[in-house]
């Protein structure tokens, strides 16, 4: 019987955070859908930075960076992120996972130390991810600026986002109160990460590798509307890019 798909979530697990109950939840639809067996754990951003991290890592098959900005360890967060980014391991980070990956990116592909979120450093140089511009309108009081369903996400075409969904307008749920910093767009792209989703006022919404097997990153929240009728294909992709690594990975076993 082979062994279970291993999802590797980067994140501090919060019972009151309905993202987190989600992310695990979308990753059993998609199993469910796939017809494979999936096992997830949670790492916790502080265990990200022990000295056996890395090993931890490889016994994964896929890592998905979580909300719940701020973390518990910033520099942990990175470390998770830059390590499926430098091993190739199959990635997606949403919300929070989104805007670390750029700021990762920034500091460890581009040489920006100090790039930053304005969460964590409000008086920084180089923030690269600041308040939420244009809330939503009529957003539930006390929830984040950019909150619910947000129609009118564009796809650029031919991304693998958009090969994903199938089309190149589509309708996510968000809750942030952060977002890119425009003046720094050009760090994703510079970093080998075009822009590959824009908002209704052309900000930036979700990157992508080309180069790497599965490496995506999106501000909105996918899992948020998956559902076990209807698995969310972004995250279906990410789990499918999982079992092909694992079974790689067997495979370059037997034959060493």
């Amino acid at each position: 019987m082979p062994e279970p798909v291993r999802i590797g979530i980067l994140g501090d697990f919060n019972t009151e955070f309905r993202s987190h109950h989600a992310t695990t939840e979308a990753l059993q639809h998609s199993a469910k859908k796939l017809d494979i067996e999936l096992e997830s754990v949670w790492l916790p951003t502080p265990s990200l930075l022990a000295p056996d991290a890395p090993k931890i890592l490889e016994m994964c098959d896929g890592l998905w960076a979580a909300p719940g900005s701020p973390y518990r360890s910033f520099d942990g967060m990175l470390k998770g992120i830059q390590f499926a980014r430098v091993h190739d391991w199959p990635f997606l980070g949403t919300c929070g996972g989104f805007q670390y990956t750029l700021i990762e990116c920034a500091r460890n592909v581009l040489g920006m130390k100090d790039a930053t979120t304005a969460e964590e450093d409000p008086n920084a140089k180089n923030i690269i991810i600041y308040p939420v511009a244009c809330a939503v309108p009529k957003r539930a009081e006390g929830a984040p600026k950019l909150s619910g369903p947000v129609p009118k996400i564009r796809l650029r075409p031919g991304s693998y986002l958009a090969g994903y969904y199938g089309k190149e307008v589509v309708e996510e749920e968000y809750f942030c109160n952060f977002e890119v910093n425009p003046e720094f767009e050009w760090t994703a792209m510079e970093a080998g990460f075009p822009i590959v989703a824009r908002g209704a006022g052309e900000e930036c919404r979700a990157i992508e590798s080309p180069s790497h097997q599965f490496f995506i990153a999106t501000l909105f929240q996918p899992q948020l509307s998956s559902t076990a009728k209807k698995p969310h294909p972004l995250v279906m992709a990410f789990v499918q890019a999982a079992e092909n690594w694992s079974r790689k990975k067997l495979d370059d076993s037997i034959l060493a």
